[in-house]
């Protein structure tokens, strides 16, 4: 099996590559085929990992999570790259990306308490969210982050009433700029209709504007939007700049200021096939920026500093989830591969319909391919991983099988359904691997529950 080992991205110097989304290896770049049909990745055997951690468990590429931070940083070299922490956090996680020079996205007091204990700087802090508790905005302000993104009216005085008396906090607005983007309904974003942000179409996010402003103890600081997910062209992204850039003229006419900022949220698209579509950050700079310098010219603006919050896109293609097959059995044309994991440990092809690669490692086989489908070990007929994937005829319990592309909302969205407990994550570099989170146990799972 040959294994592509680079990045899509242009050499310096070099035209952007094509507008249009890019084919991505679902591989890491340091994955390589080893004897006896095995696969290492970070230098390290799959199958070894399995042995060493157990299964379910999940592996993740330190030096692809560096690389592909590198890549939107080289890409947007004068913008700030904001790592969006759901799609996966971890303190070894926030110390890579803080290293690399990246912002961090977060969504609750918990992620925010966590990039606390691992160190990483308040001021690079962003904190979003449609609900956010008192806690998350207690918590916000107790640590000092750089921004909150108000995602309602009502967010506007409750902040504001707990800024201390004579400091001020600076904040962005999210808005919604009617652009639909997204692989699927639940993700798409940017359209008017679901829980998130504020609709330029109606006024209601002129109205907020005029709110902030007259608090005197929050500083509005720019305009934030976030069209979806798993967006693969830059098409939608561009169309939103000229919403967003069209808006900011209105609020320096309608208010006489002009801000400094521009967030245009994240979503980017990732391979989860090989060949499948990705969205290339060179591609997206390029046409991006030059469509916010353009606008802002012709309005007359001072272009603002350029935010972008890519989360799955770091994470995703540098993971790696490893199941141990426990049954293989036929139903009429069927031919089940059940595996010792599921939707406790990967909620999302139940959640959107998602489509794996799964390959066997840790033996050669001869045996014709054939189309199985993966499916998990919980109660739920839609406790499906893969279907019809192709691995050979010969597949059987005990053997290891590898879903690459699973570094992104997968353990961020585990749970302990049927009280199977939440895996274990294990980074790999440089020949070495070592635990970053341990496996969820029987015991941890009594603790939690104190009654009588």
């Amino acid at each position: 099996m040959e294994i592509p080992v680079t990045l899509p991205l242009a050499p310096a110097g070099l035209p952007p590559l094509p507008e249009e989304p890019s084919h991505a290896s679902v591989w890491p770049a340091s994955a390589c085929p080893v004897p006896a049909g095995d696969l290492a990745v970070g230098g390290v055997s799959l199958a070894e990992l399995a042995d060493r951690f157990g299964t379910p468990c999940y592996v993740l590429d330190e030096g692809e999570v560096r690389a592909r931070a590198r890549a939107w940083r080289a890409a947007l070299p004068g913008a700030d790259v904001a790592y969006a922490g759901k799609a996966f956090l971890s303190r070894a996680l926030i110390r890579w990306i803080g290293e690399e020079g990246l912002s961090l996205d977060v969504c609750s007091a918990g992620e925010l308490e966590l990039a606390a204990h691992a160190g990483f700087p308040a001021e690079r802090i962003v904190l979003h969210g449609n609900a956010k508790s008192p806690d998350d905005l207690r918590t916000a302000l107790r640590l000092g982050v750089g921004r909150i993104v108000i995602d309602s009216t009502g967010e506007i005085a409750r902040l504001a009433a707990l800024v201390p008396p004579g400091a001020r906090q600076r904040v962005l607005v999210r808005v919604v700029p009617g652009v639909e983007a997204g692989a699927h309904a639940a993700v798409r974003t940017g359209v008017e209709g679901q829980k998130f942000g504020l609709p330029v179409a109606g006024g209601e996010a002129e109205g907020a504007v005029a709110r902030i402003l007259g608090q005197p103890r929050l500083e509005l600081v720019g305009l934030h939007c976030h069209l979806g997910s798993q967006i693969a062209s830059v098409d939608p992204y561009v169309t939103a700049v000229r919403r967003m850039v069209a808006l900011l003229a209105r609020l320096r006419d309608m208010h006489g200021v002009t801000f400094p900022e521009l967030g245009m949220g994240g979503g980017f698209a990732i391979a989860y096939r090989d060949g499948g579509a990705a969205l290339d950050p060179v591609a997206y700079a390029a046409r991006v920026t030059g469509e916010l310098s353009l606008r802002c010219a012709h309005a007359d603006l001072p272009v603002p500093r350029l935010t972008v919050e890519p989360g799955r896109w770091i994470v995703g293609p540098a993971g790696i989830a490893l199941y141990r097959v426990l049954a293989v059995k036929s139903t009429g044309s069927r031919v089940f591969v059940a595996v010792d994991g599921g939707m406790s440990d990967n909620p999302r092809p139940a959640l959107y319909g998602v489509r794996y690669t799964v390959r066997l490692v840790g033996r050669a086989s001869a045996a014709p391919a054939r189309p199985v489908t993966v499916v998990g070990r919980h109660c739920e007929a839609g406790d499906v991983l893969a279907e019809d994937v192709a691995l050979p005829g010969d597949v059987r319990p005990g053997d290891v099988l590898a879903v690459p592309a699973s570094g992104a909302y997968q353990v961020s969205m585990a749970s302990a359904y049927n009280l199977v407990g939440r895996p274990p994550v294990a980074a790999v570099a440089d020949g070495r691997a070592r635990l970053l989170i341990r496996r969820e146990t029987p015991a941890d799972l009594r603790s939690r529950d104190v009654g009588e």
